[in-house]
């Protein structure tokens, strides 16, 4: 069972289909075998170009009816494949950037989750540890973020698939690292280490408020590719940065000590294993 909260507090448990299916199929072993090609990237990349197809376009009206979604928010225009619509834009002035130098906002649309990252640069994910060096396959980048934080914000399908920089902010090169292709729904990562198995991409944000961030998006089951626009030197906050296609996937922000302080709200949900809906642009902590 998945408990999300708004931020008036407002607590739901998400009990659909999607996720009773995959609690079956990581809950026992012949599940997660029965399963095991379709976390390959060849997979991904086949589901890819169906999806990229003109005929997809005939599950859009479908999936839109299916999971309720108000489509007033998005350009009102004909798609030409399922991917096309799920890489749709937002019309300008749905979302709300908070400009306030100080607030350190959400990248997209989500469900997210913040953990500490203790002195040895572990940290635990659900009922999951980790290191910073086996998230990035580099050992300086976990000394720098010793006594920070980890945010993990997840995306449904049904979220906006888009994603903007946090702040203002000099962007290094980017890293990939290649891997298999697990759902982030949180019933796998009590079974796999997904965020260290998974495909993602990372690089370092040098920013105006917060100091140097680590945003790294990460792939998930069916998703065959991480659209990042193309590198430029130096960001605007609320400038796009790319976008996922098909499936849910996470984007994972790496803060370093005493540079951000997590809303209470997300800190205190996050202790209880409870995610909290936000908005992309939407404050969800401030500098210290």
């Amino acid at each position: 069972m998945i408990r999300t909260a708004d931020r008036n507090g407002h607590i739901t448990e998400e009990d659909s289909f999607q996720n009773r299916l995959l609690e079956k199929i990581y809950g026992c072993a012949a599940g997660r075998a029965l399963i095991r090609p379709l976390v390959t990237p060849g997979v991904s990349i086949a589901m890819g170009k169906l999806l990229d197809s003109r005929i997809s376009s005939a599950i859009v009206k479908p999936f839109i009816k299916m999971n309720h979604l108000d489509m007033s928010d998005y350009e009102e225009r004909k798609y030409t494949s399922y991917n096309d619509f799920f890489k749709r834009r937002i019309r300008t002035g749905a979302r709300r950037i908070d400009m306030e130098s100080g607030h350190f906002i959400s990248p997209c649309d989500c469900r997210v989750s913040v953990y500490p990252v203790d002195a040895h640069a572990g940290l635990r994910i659900k009922h999951t540890e980790y290191t910073v060096e086996e998230l990035l396959k580099n050992p300086s980048l976990g000394k720098r973020y010793q006594g920070g934080y980890v945010w993990i914000l997840r995306l449904c399908v049904q979220d906006y698939h888009r994603y903007i920089y946090p702040d203002h902010a000099k962007e290094s090169r980017r890293v990939r690292i290649p891997g298999i292709l697990h759902t982030v729904n949180p019933v796998a990562n009590d079974v796999y280490p997904i965020y260290k198995e998974n495909s993602r991409e990372y690089s370092l944000l040098k920013t105006e408020n917060f100091r140097t961030v680590l945003m790294m998006e990460v792939g998930a089951l069916l998703v065959g590719k991480i659209e990042n626009r193309p590198r430029r030197s130096f960001v605007e906050r609320g400038d796009e940065k790319g976008n996922f296609a098909f499936g849910g996937s996470t984007i994972v922000l790496l803060t370093e000590k005493n540079a951000v302080k997590p809303d209470n709200d997300i800190l205190e949900n996050s202790r209880v294993g409870i995610e909290t809906r936000v908005l992309m642009g939407e404050k969800i902590g401030e500098s210290f």
